[in-house]
């Protein structure tokens, strides 16, 4: 079962890493869906996974219950309607257009709804650690 998991987990990386570059393919899901196979199947590459420089942080912070942050929520959304919009208006099929809206509208209302935004937290003034 370890065997089959770290696989599902591999492909998964690609397939994020490929979405980072090719618009309709998204990177996050695929890269959660890394997290927790690797979790469950290779601690090893579940700590690779979560200290990566580029995305780490992020899937750390979301496993932690933490969130993402409102700047990559904001940047996520624009993208992804960004990509929806030009693939509605390339595909002339009024049930691709429907799907797309559709999907558009249920990873808008599971980011803004059930992904918890997190909350940084403010800058110290002039070095001085924060006030306990």
């Amino acid at each position: 079962m370890k065997i089959l998991l770290n696989l599902i987990g591999a492909i998964a990386v690609v397939l994020g890493v490929l979405g980072i570059f090719l618009p309709l393919l998204p990177t996050t899901p695929f890269l959660l869906l890394a997290s927790a196979c690797f979790a469950r199947g290779s601690t090893r590459l579940h700590n690779w996974l979560i200290t990566n420089p580029m995305f780490g942080r992020y899937l750390r912070n979301y496993e932690l219950g933490y969130g993402i942050p409102l700047r990559a929520k904001v940047w996520i959304l624009l993208l992804m309607w960004l990509s929806l919009g030009y693939s509605a208006y390339v595909v002339h099929r009024t049930g691709l257009q429907i799907m797309l809206f559709c999907i558009g509208c249920g990873v808008t209302l599971y980011l803004c709804r059930y992904v918890p935004t997190m909350c940084l937290p403010a800058p110290e003034q002039d070095g001085a650690p924060p006030a306990p």
